[in-house]
This record gives structure tokens, C-alpha cells and sequence, in this order.
């Protein structure tokens, strides 16, 4: 019989890109001004995100309540939008291309854990969402997954191969359901 083994557990291989001081720095920061229900307008938040080192276009929409794991591991396009409890929690790179609508309560992950080895060992893949793609609200983007151009994943859905592009996907695990005319 298997048995996972947390007392075994060891991400010690894992970096997050920054020293203790620069990510404590940032979690507060994080907490007060992107967490929060704290209304700013969109080019402060643009302007701290790119302080901290994050890639952002011109016209990005960062609604309240936005959790964001590590910025300068963060690349967003023009007129991209992050809506209101989305949480990205990019242990490794994310992408988001141009006109990019990420609605409510989307989860875009790149960890997991190995349930098939007892240490339960940390998995990292990078997530990259291209122009035009809609992550429905509540929809989760696993780790690794590519959503190609203009490719849709309808509310609630779970990513977790690539996403065609100029399609649909929907369900746990979403399947493509038809052509994005």
C-alpha cells in the first residue's frame, strides 16, 4: 500500500527569482494593493507590477482582489484584463498575450505536487495563454498547458492539455467543444 510522506517533503531545489527581502516586500505589497478591495487606478498598479519586475503592455485592467504569487515572473500584453479573484500563482513564467480577458475567479497554476511518489515531490511548467484567449470565470489553468490564439475555456472548465486555437473548450478535463467564429 502507498503512503505519501510529508515529513519527507523537500523543495529546497526551488528558487522563487528573488531574495527573502524582495519577496516579503512584495507579499505586503501584494496584500494592500492587489489582494485587496483597495480601488487604484489601473496604471499604478501597472507601474508597481513593473517595479517588481513584471512585463506589462499598455491599457491592462488589473481589477481588486487580484492575487499575484511573483511578478517578475509575469509577462501581460496590451489591453489584457485580470478580473476581480483571479489568482496567479506563477511559481514558474506566465504569459499573457494581447487582448487577453482573464475573468473572475480564474486560477492560472503553475505547480502541483507528484502524488505518485511519497515525498509528494513540488512540479513547476509554465503557463502561456496567447492573444485573444478567454479564460472563463472560475476556470482553471493547469500547469504547462498552452492556450493557443483566440481559444476560449468556458466557466468553471480545468485545463489541463493545450487549448486549440479559435475554439472552445469546456468541462473537467476541458475537451474542445466546437470552432470560436
Amino acid at each position: 500500500m502507498f503512503h505519501t510522506r510529508l515529513d519527507k517533503y523537500n523543495n529546497s531545489w526551488y528558487h522563487p527569482g528573488r531574495n527573502k527581502l524582495v519577496i516579503a516586500l512584495w507579499y505586503i505589497v501584494n496584500a494592500v494593493f492587489f489582494c485587496s478591495f483597495i480601488t487604484l487606478p489601473y496604471s499604478i498598479k501597472n507601474a508597481i507590477l513593473r517595479l517588481f519586475g513584471a512585463k506589462v503592455g499598455k491599457g491592462v485592467c488589473i481589477k481588486p482582489r487580484v492575487n499575484i504569487k511573483y511578478p517578475w515572473r509575469l509577462s501581460i500584453g496590451d489591453y489584457t484584463w485580470v478580473g476581480e479573484n483571479a489568482w496567479i500563482d506563477n511559481l514558474d513564467q506566465v504569459n499573457l498575450g494581447k487582448n487577453v480577458c482573464i475573468s473572475q475567479g480564474a486560477l492560472l497554476l503553475c505547480g502541483n505536487h507528484n502524488y505518485k511518489k511519497e515525498t509528494f515531490d513540488l512540479m513547476i511548467a509554465p503557463i502561456n495563454i496567447e492573444d485573444g484567449a478567454w479564460i472563463g470565470a472560475k476556470a482553471v489553468v493547469c500547469p504547462g498547458v498552452h492556450v493557443a490564439s483566440h481559444a476560449v475555456l468556458t466557466v468553471g472548465s480545468i485545463a489541463t492539455k493545450n487549448l486549440e486555437p479559435y475554439s472552445i473548450h469546456s468541462g473537467n478535463p476541458a475537451v474542445k467543444i466546437k470552432n470560436r467564429i
